[in-house]
């Protein structure tokens, strides 16, 4: 359990390091090292999905002797569904953005900025409880490297969204100290997250499959809602894609050596 607690955190410390980064940065980010860090954000994101929650996902059925794509298929979709929902309830801003999205609130820019970084850390948190979760559960198809592996990936490409969440908190007026700790704070939902997934799967393990292509579908709407059509936005959108190759190759390496 000692190890389970230590890689559902990983992440948030991740989250909260590159939060840290407010204190050494200038008001605002530079835009190209912004893409960079949202396409690499995309890449792990993207990677993760596949080898960290798809392919397991697909593994552990045909183990189970039932129909692989079922439930990679079904899970999926629900994950897509669960973060359509959540985008269309929250109220939140994203980066770069004037226009708030969720219902109609009176909450402060900076609020919204960090409900929106929290709205897609919701899918992380649940991707890295549902890969300990079938660790904790003995499956043959997830190893405990293979779980840190996905906990490393994450607070990789955490390290660049704490800075992007921060930096611009600071320029918003927000003190340093603060900025920091709504960045760190952004990230805690992701350990809650993971718990909440270890215990969910713990009482209904069968359903372990779906939980881990649901996690895959909820990250992939983020990457596609979000990080890329930013990253992409205005000019040096091929460095976003440099970062989108960048964080994809580490993430597949990290699984494929350590899984």
């Amino acid at each position: 359990m000692k190890n389970v607690a230590i890689g559902i955190l990983i992440p948030f410390f991740g989250t909260a390091l590159g939060s840290a980064t407010v204190f050494f940065m200038k008001d605002k980010i530079n835009v190209k090292l912004q893409k960079l860090l949202l396409g690499f954000a995309s890449g792990v994101m993207i990677a993760a999905s596949v080898w960290s929650l798809i392919i397991p996902c697909i593994e552990m059925t045909e183990s189970q002797g039932k129909v692989a794509w079922v439930p990679a298929a079904v899970g999926f979709l629900l994950g897509m569904g669960f973060l359509l929902a959540l985008d269309s309830i929250i109220p939140h801003l994203h980066l770069n953005s004037k226009e708030p999205e969720g219902v109609k609130s009176k909450l402060k820019k900076s609020t919204m900025l960090v409900l929106a970084v929290t709205l897609h850390n919701i899918p992380e948190g649940m991707a890295v409880g549902v890969v300990f979760a079938g660790l904790l559960a003995e499956n043959a198809a997830i190893s405990m490297t293979g779980a840190f592996a996905l906990s490393i990936g994450i607070a990789l490409q955490n390290f660049p969204e704490g800075a992007i969440i921060s930096t611009p908190l600071k320029s918003e007026g927000v003190s340093k100290s603060k900025a920091f700790l709504y960045g760190a704070l952004s990230g805690a939902v992701e350990p809650v997250g993971a718990l909440v997934t270890i215990l969910l799967t713990a009482v209904v393990t069968p359903i372990l499959p779906y939980f881990l292509s649901f996690a895959a579908g909820a990250m992939i709407y983020v990457v596609v809602e979000e990080l890329i059509p930013e990253s992409q936005e205005g000019s040096h959108s091929n460095i976003a894609t440099i970062g989108v190759a960048a964080g994809f190759v580490i993430m597949m390496i990290l699984d494929v050596a350590l899984g």
